[in-house]
């Protein structure tokens, strides 16, 4: 496989697990995502942003979530966030503090 077949092949895939996300689960929320996979949508947002200005391309926090999302994360909240309940955030702490072990390490 040539590498702009390989880098085509990347982009439709990235494209397909946005929509996924975004259009087709979005009742999964952030946290459970973080608690589960280790990565959230934030997460996918900001690899984004990071790409775009390793690339000289000046995109801040907020307009790298927008152009994911497709909507401010304003909207994005009211139209699909939930409040994390006492479970959830336990898990996402317990995650959050071996995660930072780990890279402390």
């Amino acid at each position: 496989m040539d590498d702009q077949t390989r880098l085509e092949l990347e982009a439709a895939a990235f494209r397909r697990l946005r929509q996924h996300l975004m259009e087709d689960r979005t009742d999964v929320q952030n946290i459970d995502m973080m608690n589960l996979a280790g990565f959230c949508r934030n997460c996918l947002s900001r690899w984004y942003q990071e790409a775009a200005n390793e690339k000289g391309i000046e995109m801040g926090k907020e307009d790298a979530r927008e152009i994911f999302y497709g909507m401010t994360m304003a909207e994005w909240k009211a139209n699909h966030q939930t409040e994390a309940n006492a479970d959830q955030q336990k898990a996402f702490e317990t995650s959050f503090a071996e995660n930072v072990g780990k890279e402390a390490g």
